[in-house]
């Protein structure tokens, strides 16, 4: 059984910068693909990024491109997402996702996170 477990959320001011983290523990996932999701109130989840077992490939929502980037560290079993220049569009609680494919990952991922809270104030 795989456990993901995000950190790093909080309040930030816009313009700011939060780092997430995504700590897997139970199984390794160094040959999945890892993705992030997120949730705003009274909304959908929505895919934010993912990333390939090797890092060669990675994809992100058209909204955070160029203001977030996903990175991982397969000694460590950890995910990350760098969150720059952030919006109050970009308030939610965010999760982690785990994949056999970055295609799996984006649409229906076999393990998720239970969330880290991202508040951004304006």
């Amino acid at each position: 059984q795989v456990r993901l477990v995000e950190s790093g959320g909080g309040l930030v001011q816009a313009g700011g910068s939060l780092r997430l983290s995504c700590a897997a523990s139970g199984r390794t996932l160094s040959t999945r693909a890892m993705g992030w999701f997120r949730q705003a109130p009274g909304k959908e989840r929505e895919f934010v990024a993912t990333i390939s077992w090797n890092s060669a490939i990675t994809a992100y929502e058209d909204s955070v491109k160029g203001r977030f980037t996903i990175s991982r560290d397969n000694a460590k079993n950890t995910l990350y997402l760098q969150m720059d220049s952030l919006k109050p569009d970009d308030t939610a609680v965010y999760y982690c996702a785990a994949g056999p494919s970055t295609q799996r990952v984006r649409s229906s991922p076999d393990y998720w996170g239970q969330g880290t809270q991202v508040t951004v104030s304006s």
